[in-house]
């Protein structure tokens, strides 16, 4: 997994490969505007001033994700898993699955895309508060779907991250208010599938 390094001391927002609206109506220009310009906009002001003098000063995010706890851990965390959301969409497209070996891989692990599909999003929506759902790898390139909560994220279990669900409320409410399950539904869409295809 390609590390993400400070510039300048300092973390930023990664930049979206699309315009704020270009996923709608999977999930509206609204919703990007608060979940990516000011959420992630805030766990970035504060991991940035936690960590001038601290022990995690010049580590890559990814290290800090590692290696941290409490508050540095929450920012750390939440840009790591943000940036991984953010960057793996692209316009909603009919009939979007997944691509190459991956697809190979889930089809040989799953049963089929739609059974992967079923499961993950089960996952989902079964997760209690707020948190996120991974489909991710192990050493051996074999897939792995957890639930993680809060800022939590599979590289701290030793698998490299893939793919990503956003179950905290702030990400849906404004689209979908209380069906949790339809947002998860609907994200299929957006997922682009060389993307994660790149990561595994």
């Amino acid at each position: 997994m390609k590390k993400t390094n400070p510039v300048d001391g300092k973390f930023q927002v990664v930049e979206l490969p699309y315009g704020q609206g270009d996923l709608a109506p999977v999930i509206s220009a609204e919703t990007i505007g608060f979940h990516y310009g000011k959420h992630l906009q805030t766990y970035v002001d504060n991991l940035n001033k936690a960590l001038p003098g601290s022990e995690y000063e010049g580590m890559a995010l990814e290290d800090i994700v590692c290696k941290s706890q409490g508050g540095v851990f929450n920012n750390a965390g939440q840009i790591l898993n943000h940036t991984l959301y953010f960057t793996q969409f692209a316009a909603p497209k009919e009939g979007n699955v997944p691509v190459g070996r991956l697809a190979e891989a889930i089809d040989k692990q799953f049963g089929s895309f739609d059974a992967f599909r079923a499961q993950f999003e089960q996952q989902g929506t079964g997760l209690f508060g707020s948190g996120w759902v991974w489909l991710s790898a192990d050493a051996e390139g074999v897939l792995h779907i957890t639930q993680e909560t809060n800022a939590s994220n599979p590289l701290t279990k030793g698998l490299t991250p893939l793919l990503t669900f956003d179950v905290w409320e702030h990400a849906y409410y404004l689209d979908y208010q209380n069906r949790r399950a339809a947002h998860l539904a609907a994200l299929w869409q957006i997922v682009d599938w060389n993307v994660i295809e790149s990561r595994f």
